[in-house]
């Protein structure tokens, strides 16, 4: 089951923390998740999976930026989250994906336990033009059944800013 707009809100510092939390941004059946300026791109041609590919930082400025079609934009949402009892699941908006924007290409799902900022994975379809603060996704909780363990990550779990992949930490490279 999801969760209702009244549901998340009633949950706010208990079961679900959004900082900051803002009443605005909650919907009948989800939460709006802002985007930062800071987003990253890789410097690499080929990326690969056994290594740390190097990154670049880019400053979103108030002008906004232009994405370019068949590139990889990191990006990061203002908003910090801790779930506990839930599932916490992220979806870009339809009026973002209206103008060809997708912000995740892999699972959409979180783990119950994480902490953390959203790391959105950004592509588009044609050149666009995006701004930091515009609502770009949303969040929404499902219930989980059955015991559970809270998430415990190495890699993603209390991070500060945007994360590239860290699935090279996963190889043994002796």
């Amino acid at each position: 089951m999801i969760l209702s707009g009244n549901e998340i809100k009633a949950n706010i510092n208990k079961s679900i923390i959004i900082t900051p939390f803002k009443e605005e941004q909650l919907n009948p059946n989800s939460y709006n998740l802002k985007l930062h300026n800071e987003l990253l791109i890789y410097n690499e041609t080929i990326l690969d999976m056994k290594r740390e590919n190097r990154t670049q930082l880019i400053i979103i400025p108030e002008e906004g930026y232009i994405l370019e079609p068949g590139k990889l934009y990191l990006a990061r949402t203002q908003e910090y989250t801790e779930t506990y009892n839930y599932i916490p699941t992220i979806e870009g908006r339809s009026s973002i994906g209206r103008l060809g924007i997708s912000i995740h290409i892999s699972s959409p799902y979180g783990n119950v336990g994480y902490k953390g900022y959203w790391t959105l994975e950004i592509s588009c379809i044609q050149p666009v033009r995006i701004y930091s603060g515009v609502s770009i996704a949303q969040i929404y909780y499902q219930t989980i059944q059955g015991k559970y363990d809270n998430y415990n990550s190495t890699k993603y779990q209390n991070n500060t800013g945007v994360q590239a992949s860290l699935l090279h930490k996963e190889f043994n490279l002796d």
